[in-house]
């Protein structure tokens, strides 16, 4: 519990990631573009840096989780950024869904001053950050990897080491790539059962228990039922993952039919508004195609 903590980023998952950092008694500086965002954390004995650089310098491992390619870059290796000062032998360990590129091109200037980087990507959402049971894949130096498992246990319950750098953000895109289709079945699952005429809760029991079941039925479709689409994970963070993706199956060669679908349609989710809601707000752009209202549960007009 010696070991100084640094911790950039403070949104809908990295505020309760940091908090379980500061439950097992670890010392912790912490940034946030947002300082408000990061008021409770300050309370409970965080401290507050004005800027990337003055996390690196009071720390030993560097986590980040905030929310795009472009502002991973700013954090890690801007003018202000974390390698301006972390310190030979600190570990930068970014959380954040990214291009494998950056996370190879972040671990490369790293090691140029003697630092460790490594690229762990979490899903799981907000449940999964709120109760530390987030799935975690690492890429990177494999002894860094080592050194940081023990915190990585405080923050999540399957905890897999995928190789070198890039390799955990490759992992995070299989992983958003399963989502994207499930999310569109759920959807559209729950849509036409409630045309047909059936209690969705009584279908839920027979059917997230079978073949058919998945973590976002489970744990998404209760919350598609009660109009609540309030954001584990941001849709506009999810389109950003697909474009990710999809740019990496197109230099691979890859058509990938299904995930363009599902950009798709999440883009028309977009369009409509729904950026900052949850990825299962997708019911509401699918059910809109069908001249159906969803939030009032009927034909819109």
């Amino acid at each position: 519990m010696t070991t100084r903590i640094g911790w950039i980023g403070v949104g809908v998952m990295g505020r309760s990631m940091c908090g379980h950092l500061l439950d097992q008694q670890f010392p912790v500086a912490v940034h946030s573009r947002t300082p408000s965002k990061a008021e409770a954390l300050l309370a409970r004995g965080a401290e507050w840096c004005a800027s990337p650089t003055a996390v690196a310098e009071r720390a030993d491992v560097i986590f980040s989780i905030v929310g795009y390619p472009d502002d991973v870059r700013q954090v890690h290796l801007g003018n202000h950024g974390t390698l301006a000062a972390a310190k030979p032998g600190a570990i930068i360990v970014d959380m954040t869904t990214s291009q494998p590129s950056l996370a190879v091109e972040i671990a490369q200037r790293a090691r140029e001053r003697r630092v460790a980087a490594l690229d762990a990507p979490v899903s799981g959402g907000d449940i999964g950050a709120r109760n530390a049971t987030l799935s975690i894949m690492v890429g990177g130096d494999r002894a860094a990897f080592d050194r940081v498992a023990a915190i990585l246990q405080c923050l999540g319950k399957t905890i897999v080491y995928q190789g070198p750098a890039g390799s955990g953000q490759h992992t995070k895109m299989v992983n958003q790539i399963l989502i994207a289709s499930n999310m569109v079945g759920v959807c559209e699952a729950l849509l036409y059962g409630y045309r047909a005429g059936l209690d969705l809760e009584h279908v839920m029991q027979s059917v997230s228990s079978g073949a058919a079941g998945s973590w976002s039925l489970s744990n998404l479709g209760p919350r598609i039922l009660a109009n609540q689409f309030d954001p584990g994970f941001f849709v506009e963070h999810f389109i950003k993952d697909m474009r990710i993706a999809l740019e990496e199956a197109q230099r691979m060669h890859l058509a990938l039919p299904g995930l363009a679908l599902a950009q798709q349609l999440y883009l028309a989710l977009l369009a409509q508004g729904g950026g900052r809601l949850g990825t299962h707000a997708l019911q509401l752009a699918l059910s809109s195609l069908s001249g159906f209202d969803w939030l009032q549960r009927k034909p819109a007009l």
